[in-house]
């Protein structure tokens, strides 16, 4: 006979609330790839490296690696935040925003500027989606303000 008796819920609900809360605390998920960019004439290969946000007690943001260079970056040539990093079974995304202060370059002024990146993944077909859109500063002036596309090859890197 299974007991009802209201403490005997209690302690079941607690421990059902206890397995709840470790199960939130998951650990973070890394996937790196190898990616190729090719840009005319160019072509560069790098390593990027993707790791999802933890939820619990010990939180912590996701994260991006470009060569295992951090992409969160602040220094008095700008700073560029990485958000919504999200790893999902199909893919991965997570959005760039970066901005520049005013500078001057070979005698020209340069006000402040703006790029926002969204990046995607796809885990199936490797292929990495960017969409960036480019507001103000040097950038502006030498690529041209407005919003660009582009897309690169990425395979996963097997981890031992």
């Amino acid at each position: 006979m299974i007991s009802t008796h209201p403490l005997h819920l209690f302690s079941r609900f607690i421990c059902l609330v206890g397995i709840a809360i470790s199960a939130a605390t998951v650990s973070a998920e890394t996937l790196a790839f190898n990616c190729i960019r090719v840009e005319r004439d160019l072509t560069e290969e790098y390593v990027l490296k993707v790791t999802s946000p933890t939820e619990g007690p010990k939180s912590t943001k996701g994260k991006v690696y470009f060569d295992a260079r951090d992409l969160d970056q602040l220094s008095s040539g700008g700073r560029q935040d990485i958000k919504n990093v999200s790893i999902t079974k199909d893919k991965i995304s997570f959005l760039t925003d970066t901005s520049f202060p005013p500078e001057e370059f070979d005698g020209v002024h340069y006000a402040a500027g703006t790029v926002v990146s969204l990046t995607t993944i796809s885990r199936v077909s490797g292929e990495l989606k960017k969409i960036e859109t480019t507001k103000g500063g040097i950038l502006a002036s030498s690529m041209g303000e407005g919003t660009r596309s582009y897309t690169e090859k990425c395979s996963p890197i097997k981890s031992n």
